[in-house]
């Protein structure tokens, strides 16, 4: 397993009080220190993502939008919940960057799990607007360019952030090479592309207050036959870990052990069409000692 970060992904500011603050990812990484997931799997630098990568998923003109939005000093709000500093553009892209390096080092048989430890998250990002902390759609970003590469038939994006992927299912909707399964509590932000019809987008919504259970009750019945059908050959998660009940955001009542079964699960699955290739990338998760040990089971079951 390899594991990706930047420097700059620390540098991304927001407000003060705002929940997807520099020290979620300060704290992930000494907790992974602290614990020794470093002394085996050692922190390496993710790169910048190209932007004829981003122009492949994006709008055309949305890169150069957002660049012209970043500020020089200080905080630019873009809307009430996303902001921009003047290293929010460059740690979007080294968090793109991260995935698209984690799906390059998974073909070409360099590892075969990767796990991007990065910020902002990206999933709520739609095809022309940022919202939601996101920038960047890293996911779909990475799945819209792997189907260029020779040896990449169907991607399957696998999203269990407790908020919808909508700006993955925006980005990636009308490609039937690409299998979207988000779950998500409902009613709840973002309320947008939730409710399509497409075969590859494959919606779970939870009530407030699902238990762990029920959730695996959920997942099981909706993700597993999408994803047996679909077949992919490359699977990508969009890893939010804010369904845990002890995160302030959400009332989603899931554990570290069920983050550690489902990413079982994942892998079985992958073991079984993919050669074992996934690429996971840090979505949501604001309580930060939940955070820490819910990413911990998460890459334990990852690397098993």
């Amino acid at each position: 397993m390899l594991i990706y970060t930047h420097q700059d992904c620390i540098e991304h500011r927001v407000p003060a009080g705002h929940p997807e603050r520099p020290e979620r990812l300060i704290h992930l990484l000494n907790y992974l220190d602290d614990t020794g997931m470093t002394d085996d799997f050692p922190l390496r630098s993710a790169p910048k993502i190209a932007n004829d990568r981003v122009n492949k998923a994006h709008d055309l003109h949305y890169f150069s939008h957002l660049a012209s939005l970043e500020p020089n000093d200080g905080l630019a709000a873009l809307d009430p919940d996303t902001w921009m500093s003047p290293h929010s553009l460059s740690a979007a892209q080294h968090a793109a960057g991260a995935v698209w390096q984690g799906v390059n080092d998974v073909m070409s048989g360099k590892d075969q799990r990767i796990f991007c430890a990065v910020r902002p998250p990206g999933h709520h990002a739609e095809r022309s607007s940022p919202m939601g902390f996101c920038l960047l759609n890293s996911i779909a970003i990475a799945a819209i360019n792997a189907l260029e590469l020779p040896t990449v038939n169907k991607v399957a994006i696998l999203d269990f952030d407790v908020h919808h992927g909508n700006g993955t299912v925006d980005l990636c909707q009308d490609n039937p090479n690409i299998l979207v399964c988000s779950s998500f509590q409902h009613p709840f932000y973002p309320g947008r592309f939730h409710d399509g019809d497409r075969a590859t987008i494959i919606n779970t919504p939870l009530a407030a207050g699902t238990t762990g259970t029920a959730f695996r009750q959920a997942i099981a019945k909706d993700w597993w036959p999408a994803i047996e059908r679909h077949q992919p050959n490359l699977i990508l998660l969009s890893a939010g870990f804010d369904g845990h009940r002890a995160d302030p955001l959400a009332q989603l009542q899931l554990v570290e052990a069920d983050y550690a079964w489902i990413t079982r699960e994942i892998v079985a699955l992958a073991e079984q069409y993919a050669q074992g290739r996934i690429v996971s990338t840090l979505e949501g998760g604001y309580d930060l000692q939940s955070l820490g040990t819910s990413v911990m089971a998460h890459l334990d079951a990852l690397k098993a």
